[in-house]
C-alpha cells in the first residue's frame, strides 16, 4: 500500500474513533482532539475543570474506541503506592515471596483526582510516567507500550489534596483546561442523559499497531527551520520576557518552561498538522498547542497570584509579542 493511502486509511480511522466518542460525549471536541494528541505523540495529558464536565467520560469512552488494556485509578489521600504499581505476596503453598502486578499494568490509565493522592503515591506514578517502569522489591518491570496517563484534577476544592510536584507537573505533555459547554449544547446532554434507558454502545476502532503507525506518520510530517526557531523563540521568551519587550509579564514571571516544553510543542504542532490532514506545520499549529504545553509549567510569583494574573494571560501575550522570522 502507498504512504498517501496509508495515511487516508489512518484519517479514516481517527474520524471513525471521533464518531464513536460522540455517541456519549457531547461538545467536547477540543479535549478529545487533545486526547489524541497526546495518544499519537506518547505524550501524558493533565485535565483540568470543574466536577460534571464529562472528563472521566471522554476518557473512559475513548478507551472503549480503542484496542488497549484500559484501568481507572481514583485517587484518594489514603492511596499507598502499592494499590497503584503492585507488592509482594507471600505465597504459603509454594513457600515464597510472588508478585502481584498492580493496575498501573495497563496500556491507558486513567488517573482521577491525580491531587488527592500523597507524595509516596504521586513518586511512583512519576516513575511510570518517565521510565515507562515501575519497580516492585527488588525488580525492575517494563510496562507495555503504548502506555499513557490521563489524569484529571478539580481546580476549586482544595481540601484533602497534595500539590503535584514540579517534576510531575512538567512531565505531563499539556494542561487542559476544561470548560462549561454552550447552552444548546447543554440543552442536548440533558436531553440525551435524562433518558434513563440510554446506553451508547462504543466499538473499537483503532488497534495498537494504527497507534505506532499513526506515530510514524506524525514523525513523517515536516516542520519548516523557521517554525523551529520561533517554538525556541517561545520558550525563551518564557524565560527572559524583558527581551522581547515584555516587561509587564517579567514583574509575574518566576521562571519559565522547560526544555521538554519546546520538544513537546514540536511533537503536539505535528500531531494536530496530522488530524487537520497537512504533512506540514503551519504558524497556526503552534500558536494553537501553545496555550496548552505551556500553561502548567510557567511559574507565577505572588505578585500575579494577587493581581489575578493568569499563565494563559501570560501565554497569550508572549504569542502576540514574539514574531516568525524567515
Amino acid at each position: 500500500m502507498e504512504t498517501t493511502e496509508i495515511r487516508i486509511d489512518y484519517h479514516r480511522k481517527v474520524k471513525r474513533v471521533l464518531r464513536e466518542v460522540s455517541k456519549a460525549v457531547i461538545g467536547q471536541d477540543y479535549m478529545i482532539e487533545r486526547l489524541l494528541i497526546g495518544l499519537f505523540t506518547n505524550g501524558h495529558i493533565l485535565l483540568e475543570g470543574v466536577p460534571g464536565l464529562a472528563k472521566t467520560l471522554t476518557v473512559s469512552t475513548l478507551a472503549k474506541a480503542l484496542d488497549l488494556k484500559f484501568q481507572r485509578l481514583q485517587f484518594t489521600p489514603d492511596l499507598l503506592p502499592a494499590d497503584l504499581v503492585g507488592t509482594m505476596i507471600y505465597n504459603q503453598k509454594e513457600g515464597d515471596f510472588q508478585v502481584k502486578k498492580g493496575p498501573i499494568f495497563a496500556n491507558l490509565i486513567l488517573a482521577d483526582e491525580v491531587n488527592r493522592a500523597p507524595a509516596k503515591v504521586q513518586s511512583a506514578l512519576l516513575e511510570s510516567m518517565q521510565e515507562k517502569q515501575v519497580t516492585i522489591g527488588d525488580t525492575t518491570y517494563e510496562l507495555d507500550r503504548p502506555f499513557l496517563v490521563l489524569a484529571t484534577q478539580n481546580p476549586v476544592e482544595h481540601e484533602g489534596t497534595y500539590p503535584l510536584p514540579e517534576a510531575q507537573v512538567d512531565r505531563f505533555m499539556m494542561k487542559v483546561y476544561v470548560s462549561y459547554l454552550t447552552k444548546e449544547l447543554e440543552l442536548e446532554v440533558m436531553r440525551r442523559m435524562s433518558n434513563m434507558n440510554f446506553r451508547a454502545e462504543i466499538r473499537p476502532v483503532l488497534r495498537r499497531e494504527d497507534i505506532f503507525g499513526i506515530r510514524d506518520e506524525i514523525n513523517k510530517v515536516t516542520i519548516s527551520e523557521s517554525l523551529e526557531k520561533y517554538i525556541i523563540e517561545l520558550v525563551s521568551a518564557t524565560r527572559h520576557p524583558l527581551d522581547y519587550g515584555l516587561k509587564t509579564e517579567a514583574q509575574y514571571i518566576q521562571y519559565g518552561v522547560s526544555t521538554r516544553a519546546c520538544i513537546d510543542l514540536n511533537l503536539a504542532s505535528k500531531a494536530l498538522a496530522f488530524l487537520d490532514e497537512r504533512n506540514y506545520v503551519l504558524p497556526e499549529d503552534i500558536k494553537e498547542v501553545t496555550r496548552d504545553v505551556f500553561n502548567h509549567r510557567i511559574a507565577l510569583n505572588y505578585e500575579a497570584e494577587a493581581e489575578g494574573i493568569t499563565t494563559i494571560q501570560i501565554v497569550d501575550n508572549i504569542l502576540k509579542n514574539v514574531p516568525i522570522n524567515n
